[in-house]
């Protein structure tokens, strides 16, 4: 199926405006449908050093991807820094 250029608002309007949440404190506006894991990585953040709580709960690095952000989600998040 060929996609015009008139078809591309359409679409673009389907997923809706953006959403608001509130990360280590600072509110956030992000795309809908948006995971835990797609937010760390706009934000260069390694999910292998970082631990993420969202509403007051520590979630598993093995569902950040299957976790979609909320309108008013809070999450905090925490990384690691080496060093000696």
């Amino acid at each position: 199926m060929k996609t015009t250029s008139d078809e591309i608002p359409a679409r673009a309007a389907e997923t809706g405006p953006a959403l608001e949440i509130r990360a280590n404190g600072e509110t956030r506006s992000v795309p809908p449908g948006t995971s835990v894991a797609g937010f760390l990585a706009r934000h260069d953040l390694d999910p292998d050093l970082v631990v993420v709580e969202r509403n007051g709960r520590i979630l598993r690095r093995q569902d950040f991807d299957g976790t979609t952000l909320e309108p008013g989600d809070e999450l905090e998040i925490v990384h690691f820094v080496g060093g000696g």
